[in-house]
């Protein structure tokens, strides 16, 4: 039964999604108008959520990687360094259309956390985890954005890793590193970039 609850959690909560969601909820609030909301969410969901996913579930499909969580190590080189580079034009991109400071900010925070996160898993060899990453930025960042009302989020952050762990994909050690560059990021860099 526990099994089946991490597994759900980590399917539920995998970081294509929670980004999505994130950079939905700031651009909501941050847009000046309906129609800029729609471009920077289709512009920043492209970038960090969608290409690299398509990118992953493509390889799954031709034998390059086991699953869409990339769970083997050895096989997270291109998964992370096409969402590394995917964040990046992103950052780009939003930048050029006039993207809102805060959605600005936080996606430069995100690439932030990957530019500290990559490294690690690839260089290190040690697979630093980030759903846990992904789980907690988010937690914090809407924190920073809609206030101490969201620390609500954090016992969900906490879930996902205790999923991670409970399914022998990362260790307790990795699981806390992702979450402490996910929080780092966005409840230190994100509020400066977005002030």
């Amino acid at each position: 039964m526990a099994r089946r609850v991490a597994r759900a959690l980590a399917e539920i909560f995998s970081p294509g999604y929670v980004v999505a969601a994130l950079l939905l909820a700031v651009a909501a609030t941050s847009a000046e108008s309906l129609s800029q909301a729609i471009t920077m969410v289709l512009i920043a969901v492209t970038a960090t959520s969608v290409l690299p996913m398509f990118y992953i579930v493509r390889g799954v499909r031709r034998g390059r990687w086991t699953d869409k969580h990339v769970i083997v190590h050895s096989q997270r080189r291109w998964p992370l360094l096409i969402v590394l580079l995917s964040t990046a034009g992103g950052t780009v991109a939003l930048a050029l259309a006039g993207a809102p400071r805060q959605l600005l900010a936080l996606i430069a925070a995100m690439l932030a956390s990957l530019l500290v996160a990559v490294p690690i898993t690839l260089l290190l060899h040690w697979g630093i985890s980030i759903h846990a990453l992904v789980a907690a930025g988010t937690a914090v960042a809407l924190c920073v954005v809609f206030g101490p009302a969201l620390l609500v989020t954090v016992p969900v952050a906490v879930a996902v890793g205790w999923a991670r762990v409970r399914l022998g994909e990362h260790t307790t050690a990795q699981v806390v590193a992702g979450s402490l560059v996910g929080a780092a990021a966005t409840g230190l860099l994100f509020p400066l970039l977005a002030g």
